[in-house]
C-alpha cells in the first residue's frame, strides 16, 4: 500500500552478514511514478527476492513532496531507495563521493518531459518573465526543473546569467502548484510541471506551454534517478538486484500493457481528472520512455559543474550508478 507523506520511522541498520528483512522506497507524485506504482501492485520487489532466497522481506512504499524533503530522508537514513531528479543525484554524489555516506542511482526510472506552463498571456518564452510572475518547482535550486530552468536561461543570456529567473521560483508540490496555475487566484502564474499535471494544465483554457526540458536538453532525457546509499546496496546485493530487476519489469509492463497500466495507475492515485483512455494516451505520448537506462545525465551534470553547482566531475555516468546499471548504453 502506498502511504502518504508522513514523518518516515527510522530504519534499524543492516550488518554485512545478513540482507535487510524491511526496506522504503520513496516516491513523488504524478506519472513518473507509475513504475513504482507497478512494482508495489505487482510485488515484484518481493518476487525477485525471493528468487534470490530472501522470502519474507517487507517493501513500504511511501510519498514525499519535493526533492528537498527525499534527500533528507535519504540522508538521515530514513529510506533505503527513492526517485527524484539527475540533479539531486548529482548534488549528493558531489557532497559524498569516496565517504562512507556515498551516494549512487541504481538505475533510471523513465525519461519524461518537464513541461514550463503559465497562465500568464503576455509570457510566449522565458523572455518576457518579469517580476510580477512566480514559477512553481518541486525544490528551488535543486531540483530538475529548477536546474532546467537554469539551463535555458544560460542558454538564453549566457552562462553568468544561469540564475537569473530563480528570483521567481517557488516551492511547491505538482498538484498544489497545478491547482494555483489552473485557478489564477494565487500568486503563481507558471509551472515546471511533470506528468499528469500539465497534460491537465494545458487543456485548461488560458494555459499554454512555454518551454520543454526536452528543447533545452536536446532530447529524451531521464526524468527520475532511482536514489540509493553505495553502503546500503554493498550490504544488501540481492535486495539491490532484487529492486533493479523490479524496475526493469514494471518498465517493460507499462511497454507492452498501457491499458492496464492506466487502470493500475488510476487504482492507486484515485485520479479522477483524467478518463482511461486519456491515461492511456499519455502513457503512450511518445516524448515518455519507459526505460531503466540514463539518458543525458551528464548535460545535466556538466552544467552543474560549470556554474559551481557541483565541484566534483565524474568521468562517466557510470561512476553516479552502481555496477548494476553498466551493462546499460546510458549517457
Amino acid at each position: 500500500m502506498i502511504l502518504g507523506a508522513l514523518t518516515l520511522p527510522a530504519l534499524s541498520k543492516t550488518s554485512l552478514a545478513q540482507e535487510a528483512s524491511k526496506i522504503t522506497i520513496v516516491m513523488q507524485h504524478g506519472l513518473p511514478y507509475l513504475p513504482l506504482m507497478v512494482m508495489n501492485s505487482m510485488k515484484l520487489v518481493e518476487k525477485n527476492a525471493a528468487k534470490a532466497g530472501l522470502a519474507d522481506i517487507d517493501v513500504d512504499y511511501r510519498i514525499l513532496g519535493g526533492t528537498s524533503s527525499l534527500i533528507d530522508a535519504l540522508i538521515s537514513g530514513q529510506m533505503h531507495f527513492g526517485v527524484t531528479g539527475v540533479p539531486g543525484l548529482a548534488t549528493l554524489w558531489d557532497k559524498t563521493v569516496g565517504t562512507a555516506h556515498e551516494v549512487r542511482a541504481l538505475c533510471a526510472a523513465q525519461s519524461m518531459p518537464y513541461i514550463l506552463v503559465t497562465n500568464n498571456p503576455a509570457v510566449k518564452s522565458i523572455r518576457d518573465f518579469t517580476a510580477k510572475d512566480k514559477i512553481a518547482v518541486p525544490s528551488i535550486k535543486v531540483s530538475a526543473q529548477a536546474v532546467c530552468l537554469q539551463m535555458a536561461a544560460a542558454k538564453e543570456w549566457g552562462q553568468d546569467q544561469y540564475a537569473r529567473l530563480d528570483p521567481l521560483t517557488i516551492t511547491r508540490s505538482h498538484p498544489d502548484a497545478a491547482t494555483a496555475v489552473m485557478s489564477k487566484s494565487s500568486e503563481i502564474t507558471s509551472h515546471y510541471a511533470a506528468a499528469p499535471f500539465y497534460y491537465y494544465e494545458l487543456d485548461t483554457p488560458g494555459i499554454h506551454k512555454v518551454l520543454s526540458s526536452y528543447d533545452t536538453l536536446g532530447g529524451a532525457t531521464t526524468n527520475g534517478v532511482v536514489l540509493t546509499s553505495k553502503k546500503f546496496c554493498e550490504a544488501n546485493p540481492k535486495i539491490t538486484a532484487a529492486v533493479y530487476a523490479a524496475f526493469t519489469e514494471a518498465n517493460a509492463f507499462i511497454n507492452a500493457n498501457h491499458d492496464a497500466a492506466a487502470e493500475l495507475y488510476i487504482k492507486t492515485t484515485g485520479e479522477k481528472r483524467a478518463t482511461r483512455d486519456e491515461i492511456v494516451k499519455m502513457i503512450a505520448d511518445k516524448d515518455n520512455v519507459w526505460t531503466t537506462v540514463p539518458q543525458n545525465c551528464m548535460k545535466f551534470v556538466d552544467f552543474m559543474r560549470s556554474v559551481g553547482t557541483v565541484k566534483k566531475t565524474p568521468s562517466s555516468w557510470k561512476d553516479l550508478f552502481m555496477p548494476n546499471a553498466h551493462e546499460l548504453a546510458g549517457t
